[in-house]
């Protein structure tokens, strides 16, 4: 699935939201991020944890965003404007341009399950990182990922529909094997889970919905049947019976 148009504009939303705001405090948290040091975020898109970052490594450190669409790029670059330390840079995460052993540390929200190739961008990421740093990544398990409230059968056409969106349903179950295989240490995990019951402007079930909403279309669902569904999980928000899951998995190593 391309983060670009209206599916861009959704997912700066959900970036924007509590959930995405929580993310990138876990992420800072763990990053540990110290002045001059230079970090790349994996999958900027709209810039919000490159701000972040920005802020973070301070005027004498580089904050660099790397994402393939340059609609979110320029989105990026705009959030990012105040900051001259910030960068962007357009290409795939198995072929960044940067020079080896350059960053202190990568971080990651939400990309590498729709990375065809997981192994080669994670090699890239260890050519890039400076030895004993930190690498990052936040990725959903993607079975967790449900609405409740619409029609059994509606509901699981839609979701089923969703599964086609990433290569990767769920990633954090692989990855700890994937990193040691790549040389990093001291794994750790951490849940990120939500259970949310309203659809306000600050809920990321609203733009989970909108996103699913406009990849079912794109897949061929009729519109009457993703308005119906939509309906439906607003009457059953209306009338107390709506929730909305996701969990999202914190991991993080250190290259040896």
């Amino acid at each position: 699935m391309e983060f670009q148009n209206e599916i861009g504009l959704i997912q700066r939303k959900m970036a924007a939201s509590v959930a995405g705001s929580s993310r990138r405090l876990e992420i800072l948290n763990v990053l540990d991020i110290q002045s001059g040091q230079q970090v790349l975020d994996i999958g900027c898109g709209g810039g919000h944890l490159l701000e972040e970052l920005a802020k973070a490594v301070g005027p004498k450190g580089k904050a660099i965003g790397l994402d393939t669409s340059e609609d979110q790029l320029k989105q990026a670059k705009g959030r990012c404007a105040l900051y001259d330390n910030a960068f962007t840079l357009l290409g795939f995460a198995n072929k960044i341009n940067l020079e080896s052993n350059s960053c202190d540390a990568v971080a990651s929200a939400q990309t590498f399950e729709y990375i065809e190739d997981v192994d080669g961008s994670i090699e890239e990421v260890t050519r890039i990182l400076k030895p004993s740093s930190i690498f990052v990544n936040i990725s959903i398990l993607w079975d967790y990922y449900k609405f409740y409230g619409a029609d059994d059968n509606l509901n699981n056409l839609i979701q089923d529909t969703f599964k086609a969106h990433c290569f990767h349903q769920m990633l954090p179950t692989t990855l700890s094997g994937r990193l040691k295989k790549f040389g990093f240490k001291q794994l750790k995990h951490k849940p990120l889970p939500m259970f949310i019951t309203t659809t306000d402007d600050n809920s990321p079930a609203k733009y989970a919905a909108e996103v699913m909403a406009q990849f079912a279309l794109q897949q061929g669902v009729s519109k009457d049947k993703v308005n119906e569904w939509q309906n439906q999980l607003k009457l059953a928000e209306d009338t107390g019976h709506f929730a909305y899951t996701n969990l999202p998995i914190l991991t993080y190593g250190y290259l040896s």
